[in-house]
């Protein structure tokens, strides 16, 4: 299997293309990962997302992992946010607490699955988007 077709760094596609990674890596349950590492994985599909819509309306983004603000300045450009990716605003925690041991709590299945559809939904909006 190759790799999608690489664009410039200021190019939605080559973000989007790397947010469909981390969604492919968020979406690999395998044995000996950590639902945490799986939830950063779906918030960072967001964030590429995000910001690849961002790029769209040549909006420059600070390198920050904060969807609500991310989203917020996407909504200046008078893109309108559906519900269910405004939702993913709360995947932000997942962006630090995962990453380290001991900053975090367990994640749950249930909370795993919704890291997920949430990251799911706004990848596709992204997809339909550009």
């Amino acid at each position: 299997m190759n790799p999608p077709e690489r664009y410039p760094p200021d190019d939605p596609s080559e973000w989007l293309n790397r947010a469909k990674s981390s969604l492919a890596l968020a979406k690999n349950r395998i044995a000996d990962v950590y639902l945490e590492d799986l939830c950063f994985q779906a918030q960072q599909a967001v964030e590429k997302a995000v910001k690849a819509m961002l790029l769209k309306h040549s909006v420059a983004f600070p390198y920050v992992h904060d969807l609500s603000l991310l989203l917020s300045m996407l909504e200046e450009t008078g893109e309108v946010i559906p519900d269910v990716v405004r939702k993913a605003e709360e995947l932000t925690p997942y962006a630090f607490m995962a990453r380290y041991p001991g900053t975090a709590r367990v994640v749950t299945t249930e909370e795993y699955r919704t890291a997920v559809e949430l990251a799911v939904a706004t990848v596709e909006w992204v997809t339909e988007s550009l």
